[in-house]
């Protein structure tokens, strides 16, 4: 196994910190490093409106049921027909049940009520639900409670200043994106540390734009800063990547899309952008499917929107409200998808 290549302290802080005349260094707070990036996502909005309006979309995907959330919902995951929505120090997990359009089931009654409220006393960064098991990430660390709300586990950062973005699960593994140190941390489910993953293109993550996927057995993430989506093996080999700079179909605009990272049943990758805000689906070597949903069609803003693949559906979460929106196979003709040979799975 390779040397691990553990983020230097003092590296660090020379970007962050102010360096005074005597020659010592001043620590960076994690407040002061949010500040930092968020200066940087304030200027990335500026460009990201700047891109050219796009067409109506044609998309066979129609909105059937929605709720409002009492806080501001910072992430989502689905599991057993539940809706885990990550708050301000709390889970809050909804019937999420879902139907196919010709079941019978009416989906707007079945679909948002309260389940449960769990609390965690931290601001949550990502949400994953494996097995039962509710993984929470925060800025320095994961935090694990079972269903009825109990923790479980937890760990800590293995790199000084970490802040941590977004994460994904393998069968054995949990994936850390640290937009910070701008590397991925790879940990055994226990929370033992197994290795740093580094992209041999160097990741540029200028705010919190640094999704991760696990999608059959390959871990994709966003190099957001560079347009790209990377593709790396579960043991951190590089495979390859995709995507460019631009405002068309198949492009990533501003100076760092895509934000989120979902997967689809038939192992295809949909990837959420800020700034004029849309969903795309892509196939797992990166062939450009189509954009889903755009900004219109989900409420508008410049926030990305999370977005998890449920059967026939999309689950879309905004600030304040998670919606569904369901696959219409009559509006199929009308659409990008109508010439497509592809089954993407959750179609």
């Amino acid at each position: 196994m390779k040397e691990v290549n553990k983020t230097d302290r003092r590296n660090f802080l020379r970007g962050f910190g102010t360096v005074l005349a005597t020659g010592s260094v001043v620590a960076v707070s994690g407040s002061l490093l949010k500040k930092s990036i968020d200066k940087n996502s304030s200027i990335d909005k500026n460009a990201e409106m700047s891109r050219v309006d796009v067409e109506k979309l044609a998309t066979p995907y129609k909105m059937v049921a929605g709720f409002a959330v009492e806080e501001s919902v910072k992430c989502i995951d689905y599991y057993d027909n539940h809706i885990y929505a990550a708050c301000n120090g709390k889970v809050l997990v909804y019937n999420g049940v879902v139907a196919d359009k010709n079941s019978g089931a009416d989906v707007a009654k079945l679909f948002g009520s309260l389940v449960s409220s769990i609390n965690t006393g931290v601001e949550a960064r990502d949400i994953v639900i494996d097995g039962g098991e509710i993984y929470i990430l925060h800025a320095t660390g994961v935090e694990v409670y079972s269903d009825k709300g109990g923790k479980l586990r937890a760990w800590q950062a293995c790199s000084d200043n970490s802040d941590f973005c977004s994460m994904t699960l393998s069968a054995n593994h949990v994936f850390v994106a640290d937009a910070a140190n701008k590397h991925i941390h790879k940990y055994g489910k226990n929370g033992d540390f197994v290795r740093f993953i580094n992209s041999p293109n160097r990741f540029i993550i200028p705010s919190y734009t640094f999704g991760v996927e696990v999608i059959d057995e390959t871990l994709y993430c966003s190099n957001s800063g560079r347009h790209k989506v990377e593709k790396y093996t579960l043991d951190g080999e590089y495979i390859g990547s995709f995507g460019k700079a631009g405002a068309g179909k198949g492009m990533f605009a501003g100076c760092c899309n895509p934000v989120h990272l979902a997967k689809t049943a038939g192992g295809d990758i949909l990837t959420s952008e800020k700034g004029e805000p849309r969903i795309s689906c892509y196939a797992g070597d990166g062939a450009f499917r189509s954009i889903l949903l755009d900004s219109r069609l989900m409420g508008g803003g410049t926030r990305a929107y999370d977005v998890k693949a449920v059967n026939n559906n999309l689950i879309v979460a905004g600030e304040t409200r998670i919606s569904i929106f369901q696959f219409d196979r009559n509006a199929v003709a009308a659409t990008a998808c109508a010439n497509c040979a592809v089954n993407c799975g959750f179609f």
